[in-house]
């Protein structure tokens, strides 16, 4: 080898040695959303879907309703094994938690009666919003049993507001009772205390917003669970 083409070969493999530092220097670009974002919002899509409330889904996949919140709301990262117990428990390939939706206008259009309806303690919910996120507000058609059952208070964050369809209703806030017949409405800081009673001997149907502060907020899911 020639003492010429000695400098250019120990050039070249200078800068092939550069080259290489600087890939690995050259932090990787974070994706626009992670893996564990994707399952949460998938599986909390699934979920509505199938009109499933979180205790009950968490009892078919025999998983806890915590594990299962924490999930959802992207507060851990769950093994492959949660994932899979999941995936059965709805019914679905393990694949569908990672598919991406195409992009475009949200819109959500229902006809009647075909809304999934999801029990709780004192009648009917049916997601008039399913398939977006619950964020700004949350509107869910109410149907309150005639029924003297009484629920326990609970509270969350955001507000809430109630406008009386058909019926009668009773809705405590604070330890104060508000009737409302069709056409009334009541708005409040959901923070207070508050419980729903229908008044009437037929069923009571309620138009509820709830206005939650985050998207991880999921105050139908406390009413459910009630």
């Amino acid at each position: 080898m020639s003492q010429k083409s000695m400098p250019r070969k120990r050039n070249r493999e200078l800068q092939d040695a550069y080259t290489v530092l600087e890939d690995l220097a050259t932090p990787e670009q974070e994706p626009c959303c992670s893996g564990e974002t994707l399952v949460g919002a998938r599986l909390r899509i699934l979920r509505h879907e199938l009109g499933l409330s979180m205790r009950t889904l968490a009892a078919k996949c025999g998983v806890s309703v915590n594990t299962l919140s924490l999930v959802e709301n992207d507060r851990t990262s769950p093994s492959v094994h949660t994932l899979q117990l999941l995936a059965h428990g709805l019914g679905i390939p393990l694949a569908a938690f990672f598919e991406v939706e195409r992009p475009g206008y949200a819109l959500v259009f229902q006809h009647q009666g075909q809304r999934p309806q999801l029990r709780f303690a004192s009648g009917t919910l049916e997601k008039l919003g399913e398939g977006l996120p619950p964020l700004g507000a949350e509107p869910i058609l109410v149907t309150l049993d005639p029924s003297t059952i009484d629920v326990d208070e609970i509270s969350h964050v955001g507000r809430e507001f109630i406008y009386c369809l058909d019926g009668e209703m009773a809705c405590i806030v604070a330890g104060r009772e508000y009737h409302l017949t069709p056409g009334d409405s009541l708005l409040f800081d959901a923070r207070a205390p508050h419980r729903w009673l229908n008044i009437h001997p037929a069923p009571s149907k309620l138009l509820v917003l709830f206005c939650p502060m985050e998207a991880r907020d999921q105050p139908a899911e406390r009413h459910l669970d009630h």
